[in-house]
């Protein structure tokens, strides 16, 4: 996974964009991508898993260049948050039902 991240900072850098990658502008970037994603599901399941794998893609890449303009790690929030997630969401209560964890 180091060498994916490192090539997307790579690509950055190379075009010196890190200038307009500000944690809003890469919040919105994320939004749009994602509505991007969701577009292909529109009004029907049927979908081409290339281009909603390049969407991910897109949805992906902003989300390394936030945790980057954060100074946050990737791995480190994800782990922290799965184990507030596991603590919510406890597998006796939460398993087979899709409710919110305030109503399990």
């Amino acid at each position: 996974m180091e060498k994916v991240i490192e090539r997307i900072r790579k690509f950055r850098t190379d075009r010196d964009w890190d200038q307009f990658h500000t944690p809003e502008n890469l919040a919105k970037a994320i939004n749009i991508e994602a509505g991007e994603l969701l577009e292909h599901f529109l009004w029907n399941n049927d979908y081409d898993k290339q281009e909603v794998s390049d969407e991910l893609a897109d949805v992906l890449v902003y989300c390394v260049h936030m945790a980057d303009s954060l100074g946050v790690n990737i791995q480190e929030i994800i782990m922290n948050k799965m184990d507030k997630n596991e603590k919510k969401y406890p597998v006796e209560k939460a398993r087979g039902n899709s409710k919110k964890y305030t109503e399990l």
